[in-house]
């Protein structure tokens, strides 16, 4: 348990630290790994500012939780070497890809001739994932809960990795408004639209993945929806068709966690919100959950499930999407805490 002086007043107002919280990743039970890369966004830029503005937007969270006893007190922090969202080295990978990116993006995709950019590209991606894929299994090897702060949503593959080498058959709940089973897009192998492909393609280790919300994706990731066994996905037509048919929310969420393997790690883009929450979002699309939906969804998971991660990527960082976003980061904190309780 973080060390929370006994005069900390939950009440009173942030001042520093995430949701000004006293903790510091030696003594809180959730760390966060902020991720400030998204070079290859292929459509509107941003999301690399979502751990600053995250922080700052946190300073205005109540810490109060209306069915969880006192979380905050379990501690949440970003990492040492990552004071306020910067992310360690991570700034100067996004500088050089996305100099090296955006032209590719520009032109509609990589050709012949970006060969040897590209490669540029994706091995900088190699090394981001290198490097969360190290502090999320020191987090994970001292009993923290690892969460990962994007940028897009390219960027928590190492550390679903290293929870899935802990946690032989974890399972993914999976929140978007995209399939994200690309093999590559736009030429790179390490893209925000290719999270899912790689961490089930490459992580031999992993169980199933479960997707909600997912109403915009092509015709060869439909085809992997049907062929992949350990991919089961609840479009937002779908869910839609059965809340216009009398189905209850309850019910519905209930199914989608009997899908989930005990262990779970939690991967959120956030545009799999109703984009009236998350307008500034790099690639919004009409639908998806409420915030009441997706709140009531985590709650059934925490019942039978214990989440030893979780991933919050694709926040804008406008203030309006950045308040969103922080109270999005508490509350899967606070889930995720609540789960590991004894």
């Amino acid at each position: 348990m973080a060390s929370i002086p006994s005069d900390f007043d939950p009440d009173g107002p942030g001042t520093e630290g995430l949701f000004g919280l006293p903790s510091t990743e030696h003594d809180a039970k959730v760390v966060v790994i902020p991720v400030p890369f998204e070079a290859t966004a292929s459509y509107r830029k941003g999301t690399a500012g979502a751990p600053v503005a995250v922080a700052e937007a946190s300073l205005q969270v109540d810490l109060h939780h209306h069915a969880i006893t006192e979380p905050w007190r379990e501690g949440i922090a970003f990492l040492d070497e990552t004071p306020g969202g910067v992310g360690g080295p991570i700034p100067e990978l996004q500088a050089e890809a996305s100099a090296l990116a955006d032209p590719i993006l520009a032109a509609g995709g990589a050709t012949a001739a970006h060969a040897t950019a590209v490669a540029r590209v994706d091995a900088l991606g190699a090394q981001v994932n290198h490097w969360v894929h190290g502090h999320a299994k020191r987090l994970l090897d001292a009993g923290r809960i690892p969460a990962v702060l994007g940028g897009d949503h390219s960027v928590p593959f190492g550390a679903i990795q290293a929870a899935a080498e802990k946690h032989p058959g974890l399972g993914i709940l999976h929140i978007d408004a995209h399939a994200d089973l690309r093999a590559s897009y736009m030429g790179f192998t390490w893209s925000h639209a290719s999270i899912m492909y790689n961490v089930r393609q490459r992580i031999p280790q992993l169980g199933h993945i479960v997707q909600v919300g997912i109403r915009d994706f092509g015709a060869k990731e439909a085809e992997r929806i049907q062929e992949w066994s350990q991919v089961t996905s609840f479009t937002d037509h779908e869910l839609a068709w059965e809340l216009a048919s009398g189905e209850s929310w309850m019910r519905i969420a209930a199914r989608i966690v009997r899908r989930l393997p005990k262990k779970v790690w939690v991967s959120f883009d956030i545009d799999g919100l109703d984009p009236s929450l998350c307008p500034n979002t790099g690639t919004p699309v009409p639908g998806g959950p409420s915030w009441r939906q997706v709140q009531l969804l985590l709650q059934l998971l925490t019942e039978e499930h214990t989440i030893v991660g979780f991933d919050l990527c694709e926040v804008g960082a406008e203030p309006y999407d950045a308040t969103v976003g922080a109270r999005m980061l508490y509350s899967m904190a606070t889930w995720a805490i609540d789960t590991q309780r004894s």
